[in-house]
């Protein structure tokens, strides 16, 4: 989907975000030049770089479901990660490395999924043979015969092993009895191959042998924090080496095709072109969004090494200007990665970063405060609107939920009430204010629930009233 026009881009955009125009087009022209540089001579190629954006507003507007939306759109390796959990090289924390470290695991885990995919139907196939090797083996050769054959073959009679020579008659009977033999069994297990196919026996069990993960003694005592300060997966490398432990259940065909399935389909899929693709899909398609980058900006207050903030924009620095992280899967560039950063910027402003810093995310949007009107519009446009979201869940469970217009004005008004008094968290007070509206009904719906309820204004001053008007109430459970 990465040929989107930029208009198209925030058309999709629109199908889940209410509002924050600016954003939406920036991303779009960010994700377009992705497409346009594909297009370009090679020599050019190389020179365009991406223009990282540097999203400011309030928590709760939408800095990363719009980050996160774009990805999806794109197809593309998405990590968001805090700024906060990042530390200066050399103390303990997490590495700034270890962003670049997550990108290319998430894109591995894309590019397999897509592998597997595509042998999906030969790894079907193959999972039904083991299936049916173990409900009805297939026919052994005899070995008396086989023996026989050899010997009469080179012109010596039965005799000549110490025993009695059989006649031509003898061997004629008996290469026929194992031939109907052989083909009986072929005829079961043709039988039971569509069976199976079929779904006919998939409540039988049946016992197959199924792989546990490496030996606890081969797995190396150290933290994963401790994995990404050296950039090795020795977890994984000390599996590799493991022998693994195979051991026997009982299962329903149903599963056992799904478990052999799984297993073919490994089997069947190239690793080493899997790790090629997922850095290259990395490198040339990744996304890394940066939240909490006003934690880290400004002067540290005190004396001793600037750990937490500017230590950590000058180890972030390079990552976006342009180097080469080791990984596991081979060594990453970061030179084509879109960062989006984004940060509130209550207490200071993105000119407290440092300069080299700035100008590596030099387009900067403003996402605007979220007010009742907005509300109004998240609680019914969206594809995923809470409203669609609880009429569905409490469905399962018999029950008509439905939201008047009114109802939902005041679920609106309530919300943007409250985080002007309180804390103002945005979207995310729809999240509290809808459990806390639908908590009884969610806990009677299995038992004693109406068939059919209707959230109007009076329903939700019923329910909501008495908590959002007790400013000190409101601040614990709203």
């Amino acid at each position: 989907m990465e040929d989107l026009t930029p208009r198209q881009i925030v058309a999709e955009l629109d199908r889940y975000i209410i509002g924050q125009a600016k954003a939406k087009r920036a991303v779009a022209v960010a994700l377009r030049n992705r497409y346009r540089r594909r297009h370009l001579p090679d020599e050019l190629r190389d020179e365009v770089i991406p223009k990282n954006i540097l999203m400011i507003g309030p928590t709760g507007v939408g800095k990363t479901e719009i980050a996160r939306r774009l990805a999806k759109l794109a197809n593309a390796p998405f990590v968001k990660v805090e700024a906060t959990k990042f530390t200066e090289v050399g103390y303990v924390g997490r590495d700034v490395d270890s962003m670049v470290r997550d990108l290319v695991q998430f894109a591995y885990q894309m590019v397999e999924a897509e592998q597997v995919e595509g042998v999906k139907e030969r790894a079907r196939e193959a999972a039904i043979e083991r299936v049916v090797d173990l409900l009805q083996p297939p026919p052994q050769r005899n070995e008396e015969s086989e023996i026989t054959n050899i010997f009469g073959n080179l012109g010596f009679p039965m005799g000549a092993r110490g025993g009695s020579a059989r006649s031509s008659e003898d061997e004629d009977a008996h290469t026929a009895r194992e031939r109907k033999r052989v083909e009986q069994v072929e005829r079961i297990r043709e039988r039971l191959r569509e069976q199976v196919r079929t779904g006919v026996i998939d409540d039988r069990p049946v016992e197959l042998e199924v792989e546990e993960g490496p030996s606890v003694a081969f797995m190396p005592a150290f933290s994963d924090s401790g994995m990404e300060e050296i950039g090795v997966n020795l977890g994984e490398m000390f599996g590799n080496l493991a022998p693994r432990k195979r051991h026997k259940r009982s299962v329903p065909v149903r599963e056992a095709k799904e478990i052999l399935a799984a297993e073919e389909a490994r089997k069947l899929v190239d690793r080493d072109q899997v790790k090629r693709d997922a850095v290259a899909r990395a490198e040339q398609s990744g996304i890394i969004f940066v939240d909490e980058m006003d934690k880290i900006a400004g002067k540290e207050g005190g004396h001793g090494p600037d750990v937490s903030r500017g230590g950590v924009q000058r180890d972030i620095l390079p990552i976006i200007e342009g180097s080469t992280v080791v990984t596991k899967y081979g060594s990453v560039r970061t030179d084509h990665i879109l960062f989006i950063a984004a940060g509130a910027f209550h207490t200071n402003k993105p000119s407290d970063l440092i300069p080299e810093l700035q100008g590596r995310l030099p387009i900067r949007v403003e996402l605007d405060s979220l007010g009742e009107e907005e509300f109004r519009r998240i609680l019914t446009e969206p594809r995923n609107a809470l409203t669609k979201q609880y009429t569905a869940l409490l469905g399962t469970e018999s029950v008509r939920l439905e939201f008047s217009a009114d109802g939902i004005a005041e679920l609106a008004r309530t919300a943007a009430e409250v985080n002007e008094r309180t804390e103002n968290i945005g979207a995310r007070r729809l999240h509290t204010v809808m459990e806390r509206l639908l908590e009884d009904l969610s806990f009677d719906a299995p038992d004693e629930a109406p068939p059919r309820v209707t959230v109007d204004a009076a329903y939700v001053r019923e329910k909501l009233q008495a908590i959002s008007q007790d400013q000190d109430l409101s601040r614990y459970i709203l």
